[in-house]
């Protein structure tokens, strides 16, 4: 008989309990049918919420664990302060399981991630990369156009969001990444942890309208470039530098039509030089100024912290299942 393997899901929740509810009673179903394979347990992040809803998801039959933060950090850090919990906090793991509490992360599929993992004899965090999305079409424009930014700046494929299992003996090495604070996914990339995806359609949200508008894809967007801000250095010099080069060259043939050759140079030739050296010297500028951001980056050293989540945790509670 195989030994039951522990499987702790980490969702954050922001006012969105009723959600969270289904969630919990989904995942409920799934351990009735898995109890001689794994035992669930649930890790809530809740992020600053201001209705107080927390009993309402501590009846469930299941170990529930819902850490209250101090104030909203936003749902990138949440999930980074609950990873940090489970890693200082929790002994018994086997897989941490990062999703969404609305329900468009299917707890069902978490079965998917485990078999995925469980194929593999090395150990590699599986993200699911969603073959079927269920947002409305200016959102998925937006989302395309945001993969392919992200793709021509760092270099990287993103194609994923936060819905991923860890095994356990990596976990380690994703709570000192630095990054993950700003965007989960995005520091899993750049820290080059190993990892692997597993096709799955998005759910539909339970209840209520997601909060991910357009401006929150922007921002989400933002913060996942920013993780990459070496690569993107560079990729800004290179866009400079040929840029100033572009301009010299301009005036330099402005300058040999004007003295070189018998050839009528309209007035505004002058103009156009001193508008074109502008740019070189703007051109310049951006190239110094990244170039001495890039330094000063790389001149301080600080060393991986996993105990940051201390400092937002307001109260932990506990239901009395164990």
């Amino acid at each position: 008989m195989s030994e039951v393997k522990n499987v702790y899901c980490l969702t954050p929740v922001y006012n969105d309990w009723e959600s969270c509810g289904i969630l919990l009673s989904n995942i409920e179903r799934i351990q009735t049918k898995t109890r001689e394979d794994y035992e669930f347990h649930i890790i809530i992040i809740n992020d600053g919420s201001s209705e107080d809803q927390q009993s309402t998801v501590l009846q469930y039959d299941l170990p529930i664990t819902i850490v209250n933060l101090k104030i909203n950090i936003g749902h990138q850090r949440a999930i980074a302060v609950g990873l940090q919990f489970i890693f200082n906090e929790v002994n018994d793991f086997d897989y941490v399981v990062v999703m969404d509490s609305d329900g468009e992360d299917k707890p069902e599929d978490i079965l998917k991630l485990l078999l995925k993992s469980g194929q593999d004899p090395k150990d590699k965090i599986i993200f699911a990369q969603r073959n079927k999305r269920q947002e409305s079409v200016m959102f998925k424009t937006g989302y395309f156009f945001y993969k392919k930014l992200f793709s021509y700046l760092t270099g990287q494929k993103i194609s994923f969001g936060n819905f991923s299992l860890i095994p356990k003996r990596l976990l380690v090495k994703v709570v000192h990444q630095n990054n993950i604070w700003n965007h989960y996914s995005g520091g899993i990339i750049q820290s080059k942890i190993p990892y692997d995806i597993v096709l799955l359609d998005r759910g539909k949200r339970y209840k209520g309208f997601s909060k991910m508008n357009f401006n929150s894809l922007i921002l989400h967007g933002l913060s996942s470039i920013s993780v990459y801000f070496d690569q993107i250095s560079i990729k800004i010099l290179k866009l400079s530098l040929t840029g100033i080069f572009l301009c010299f060259i301009s005036v330099l043939y402005i300058l040999a039509e004007k003295f070189l050759t018998n050839y009528a140079i309209p007035g505004w030739a002058s103009s156009l030089v001193l508008i074109i050296s502008g740019i070189i010297l703007q051109l310049f500028s951006v190239t110094l100024i990244v170039l001495l951001l890039q330094l000063s980056t790389r001149k301080n050293i600080t060393a991986p912290n996993a105990k940051i989540y201390l400092d937002f945790i307001e109260k932990i509670e506990k239901s009395t299942i164990r």
